[in-house]
């Protein structure tokens, strides 16, 4: 009975340092601006991203495409914040009606780059 007892604390002590470990830390996305799936009404001048943690700039950005026109990409000029922790992108010129998906990679501190989309439509 003592052995199973020390087993599971050493599992459980096992996980409770892996869950505290640095791989555990990624930059994950918690909003965007478009919302995800949102349909606007008048066309973004800016789409901001914003992630969990501070991001590492020379690795972090994002492609905005129109999926309708089979990816054809929209220049963008993308700027991580001063505080690291968002993409804002400025169009070069206006968006039309249409659907849009902002493709984006972002890398942390700890080195490892996660990528993502968020999809909206104008019009």
């Amino acid at each position: 009975m003592n052995h199973k007892l020390f087993g599971l604390a050493g599992l459980i002590g096992s996980a409770a340092l892996l869950a505290t470990s640095p791989a555990w830390a990624h930059a994950h996305l918690v909003s965007s601006n478009p919302a995800a799936n949102a349909t606007v009404t008048a066309a973004p001048k800016t789409i901001t991203l914003t992630f969990n943690e501070k991001l590492v700039p020379a690795f972090s950005k994002f492609d905005l495409v129109m999926p309708e026109h089979g990816g054809m990409k929209v220049a963008v000029k993308t700027t991580v914040s001063k505080d690291g922790k968002s993409i804002t992108g400025t169009p070069t010129a206006a968006l039309t009606a249409g659907a849009y998906k902002v493709v984006w990679s972002a890398a942390s501190a700890d080195g490892h780059k996660m990528n993502g989309e968020v999809a909206f439509k104008v019009g």
